[in-house]
């Protein structure tokens, strides 16, 4: 049987993030051509550059177009005799040679994410949601969470590149509206037959880890990066696990099994998410989080105890106090750790991510979020929500392997095929931090 061949087929469109005559003079470099026939390269109609290649040779071809910021497609030759007359008159980079070394992988470099979100902006979105979900009796709330969703998409950047929120209202609002039939079901039979009620309520227990899953997909599948829809893939099995049979074993034996389940939860939310094709991965370890919880022992412990010594002094005010700012340590350790853990554990392919919340800034963020929000009745809502996003976006940062223009386009290769089937929508949150 022979062996598969390929060719790199290209349409004159360049790469987000790419100029166009940046990209033709990459090119003429690349192919050591002139001007003139690049010029051609850019015409309507397809080129194709190389024809006849193998998977490892139309692989570097691949990495070296994109890297030259060219907007290519590798696809299967039929019949490479025939392609192979068409190919475009120029010549070809050299496919370099093995290294004489082991390849230590690609040079990561820092790319931050960025919040550019506004809290005046935001607050004219949020005040005419809260109106329209009034005047409606409920029924724009699901215009209102996806205008939300846009917003906050919108506004984060990574590596110059802004998310992409891109559901249905009226898909959310379908979704809404079968949880209410179900709801309105379950209090009739309630009052109309009991034991209709109860098989009701064990079935709906099992039904839990698949909404969970679905709603979790229809998350990601309608988050985007660079037009590359994220997705979802857990099983059943494994969300029943996350819901019901770790929560009940940490129970049984004392909550001590509490850090287990939350690397449980982390790492079924991180492996069944994926970016096009590819998936997440999750690294960390039982010791990663015992670790991240026995520190937060101790610092319960300590301020237990200086709690103590100041009642046995007769001091109710100051243990008080000490009680308040022990508890106010252990909810920022908690907030920022916990994400940090989460984050520095998740790889993409060669890509990483850093966290570097700080607990004192979480915890301060929190308060006085919650304090100006009281304080104006709630009015400033958006920007408490628009602060603490920047806060996360600005302490977060992906740790790109080489090129993240080549992976993005190489993920376009992949995904073209793949159909737009969106799902029933359950707008239930669940997210891992």
């Amino acid at each position: 049987m022979s062996e598969q061949l390929y060719q790199i087929v290209f349409t004159g469109q360049v790469l987000e993030g790419f100029d166009k005559e940046q990209v033709k003079a990459n090119l003429k470099d690349l192919f050591k051509a002139s001007e003139g026939r690049i010029d051609k390269l850019f015409s309507p109609e397809p080129s194709v550059l190389k024809s006849g290649l193998s998977q490892k040779h139309a692989d570097i071809y691949e990495q070296r177009l994109t890297a030259a910021g060219a907007d290519i497609r590798v696809i299967p030759a039929i019949d490479t005799e025939k392609v192979a007359a068409t190919d475009t008159p120029i010549n070809p980079p050299t496919p370099p040679t093995e290294p004489s070394r082991p390849d230590t992988g690609p040079t990561r470099r820092a790319a931050p994410f960025s919040f550019t979100g506004r809290g005046g902006e935001y607050f004219g979105i949020w005040i005419v949601n809260i109106l329209l979900t009034i005047l409606t009796l409920g029924i724009y709330s699901a215009w209102a969470t996806v205008r939300n969703n846009q917003y906050f998409y919108g506004n984060t950047q990574l590596d110059d590149s802004s998310f992409q929120y891109l559901a249905n209202p009226i898909t959310i609002l379908k979704g809404r509206l079968i949880a209410l039939a179900v709801l309105v079901a379950y209090a009739v039979l309630s009052e109309l037959f009991i034991e209709a009620a109860i098989i009701f309520a064990i079935a709906f227990v099992f039904a839990v880890p698949w909404i969970m899953i679905r709603s979790l997909r229809f998350k990601a599948i309608n988050s985007a990066y660079r037009n590359i829809r994220f997705d979802f893939k857990g099983s059943y099995g494994a969300a029943f696990m996350v819901t019901f049979v770790w929560p009940l074993l940490n129970v049984l034996c004392l909550l001590l099994l509490t850090p287990l389940v939350f690397r449980k939860t982390h790492e079924f939310v991180a492996n069944g998410s994926h970016y096009g094709t590819t998936p997440f991965e999750f690294q960390a370890t039982n010791g990663d989080y015992y670790r991240l919880f026995g520190i937060a022992l101790l610092i319960g412990l300590g301020f237990g105890v200086a709690a103590f010594l100041a009642m046995q002094t007769g001091s109710m005010t100051l243990a008080m106090l000490i009680g308040v700012a022990g508890y106010l340590t252990i909810f920022g350790f908690f907030m920022a750790g916990v994400a940090n853990l989460f984050f520095r554990s998740v790889t993409l392919e060669k890509h990483g991510f850093e966290s570097g919340l700080k607990p004192a800034q979480m915890v301060w963020i929190y308060l006085s979020n919650s304090f100006l929000v009281v304080l104006t009745l709630g009015l400033f809502t958006p920007w408490a929500k628009v602060r603490m996003a920047r806060y996360r976006a600005d302490c977060t940062t992906m740790q790109i392997a080489g090129d993240l223009n080549h992976f993005v386009a190489a993920e376009k290769n992949r995904t073209s095929a793949l159909g737009q089937e969106l799902g029933d929508a359950f707008d239930v949150e669940f997210a891992a931090i």
